[in-house]
């Protein structure tokens, strides 16, 4: 019998080779994926999906910004719902197997400091005359090289709420698409209700947290490169293969994964190992099905 396989695809996987969002490009990398994770299955592994969404995210915020004088704009949150109702309808549709998609909640702390100095970038560069219009609206905005961004907070990910839905369906034998996006962020209000909030949870850091609450004994992070690298884009370079646990911790700490790419992924392998998970992988998505190929995190 085969193991219990959480796999997290990155934007490689929802895009086409050039970044496209568009529909058709959409389609053509989900259904590209999807190969890849027959793979997986038909090894006879159980598979639980997640997945990123900011390219999606982006366009939905740019219609919001574009016909906010036509239609109010809605809230970040509901744009992360939506997401993960489309990406998971792609995913049912190309993975030719019994399968469900999940709109999942994802907790967070309203105190997070995350949300007192908001620095996550999301969708396109704006000019200033624009960032200052929609900052009436209450968004935050920054001005980077290229122009000025969005800003919003990047909270911890406490607890995936609908992990427990997931786990009955994957007991029913349907493969389980969740916490896309890293799931729709929401917080705990004083009468116990909860509350869509506007933020975006790291979609590597939710991965480890959703394995650990459908119990997978593997997580694999599949990105757009075979596996970590110390001293990428440096003069000599060292692609990880398998590497202990405390390994990896030290070259994170020393700085050799950049936050926003690499490191999350890093993160994600070392906290799901951390809390109990037999082995972490980082690997492309061509090889997610590949034994022994990527960078390899034992417990």
């Amino acid at each position: 019998m085969g193991e219990r396989v959480l796999v997290a695809l990155g934007g490689n996987a929802m895009t086409g080779p050039d970044g496209s969002a568009s529909p058709q490009a959409q389609q053509a990398a989900v259904e590209a994926a999807m190969r890849q994770v027959r793979a997986l299955i038909d090894a006879g592994h159980q598979v639980v999906l997640t997945h990123g969404n900011g390219p999606q995210v982006g366009n939905l915020l740019l219609k919001n910004q574009l016909a906010a004088a036509v239609v109010p704009p809605v809230p970040l949150d509901w744009c992360g719902a939506q997401t993960q109702a489309t990406i998971g309808t792609l995913i049912l549709n190309a993975l030719g197997r019994p399968a469900a998609a999940v709109v999942t909640r994802t907790l967070v702390d309203a105190g997070d400091p995350g949300f007192a100095d908001p620095v996550k970038p999301i969708g396109r560069y704006f000019t200033e005359d624009e960032a200052r219009r929609f900052e009436k609206l209450g968004q935050s905005w920054r001005r980077f090289e290229r122009g000025w961004r969005r800003v919003v907070a990047s909270p911890e990910p406490l607890e995936i709420l609908d992990a427990p839905a997931a786990t009955a369906l994957m007991a029913a034998g349907f493969t389980v698409v969740a916490a896309g996006g890293g799931g729709v962020p929401v917080v705990r209000q004083a009468d116990g209700s909860l509350a869509g909030v506007e933020a975006v949870v790291d979609k590597d850091l939710a991965a480890a947290l959703l394995a650990r609450a459908v119990q997978a004994e593997v997580l694999v992070i599949a990105t757009d490169v075979p596996q970590a690298v110390v001293g990428y884009g440096g003069p000599h370079p060292r692609p990880i293969g398998e590497i202990s646990a405390g390994e990896l911790r030290v070259l994170h700490a020393a700085g050799h994964f950049a936050g926003g790419s690499m490191g999350p992924k890093v993160e994600s392998a070392l906290r799901f190992v951390a809390a109990g998970g037999a082995r972490a992988v980082i690997t492309s998505l061509e090889h997610i099905a590949d034994p022994g190929t990527g960078t390899r995190v034992e417990r």
